[in-house]
């Protein structure tokens, strides 16, 4: 289910002149790295649920955003996936993009635990990710509610959240994630 949402949606924000750029994916592809400095401490924060240091996190960020826009100047629109996820993230991203990027909108896809659990193990069927299990999924849950729903909550405050019901089927969420890019696109 997930991977036809994100087909979908990625086909459509390119129709807005966004490019994606997921910080998990960007951080599972620089543990798998052989050259990387900092595979290793990204597999032990990854499996334990817990959240990357915002330094690695941001500089992957800021090394896609400043190679996609070297290539073409016009692409200067990102839809960044799962950051920031807490204050840490928040004030680094503050720090380094300052200036440089400001954060439109953000798309809040609201769905009960019990739900993502099943979607996440149902995904790690086939996903071979290490943290598609019960026991680091029952800990991201945690540390979203204590380090990421704050920060979704200041943007709340700002009227810069737009969030979804991500109960609903695919076609329904998707339908509504076009709804908000036809009206902020």
């Amino acid at each position: 289910m997930g991977n036809i949402l994100n087909f979908s949606l990625l086909f459509n924000i390119q129709k807005y002149g966004y490019t994606h750029l997921s910080a998990g994916e960007l951080l599972r592809d620089e543990r798998k790295n052989p050259d990387s400095q900092y595979g290793e401490l990204i597999e032990k924060y990854i499996k334990e649920g817990k959240i990357v240091p915002v330094e690695i996190t941001i500089s992957l960020l800021k090394r896609e955003m400043d190679q996609t826009m070297a290539a073409n100047a016009q692409r200067n629109k990102f839809l960044i996936d799962g950051f920031p996820r807490n204050q840490d993230n928040l004030q680094g991203w503050n720090k380094t993009m300052d200036g440089k990027a400001d954060v439109s909108f953000v798309l809040f896809f609201d769905c009960n635990n019990e739900i993502c659990i099943e979607r996440c193990l149902e995904r790690g069927k086939s996903s071979g990710r290490s943290d598609d299990n019960r026991e680091s999924l029952e800990k991201r849950i945690q540390t979203y509610l204590q380090s990421t729903k704050p920060i979704i909550d200041l943007y709340e405050e700002m009227g810069k959240v737009k969030k979804i019901d991500a109960s609903k089927s695919v076609d329904e969420v998707f339908d509504e994630v076009v709804q908000i890019f036809d009206k902020e696109g």
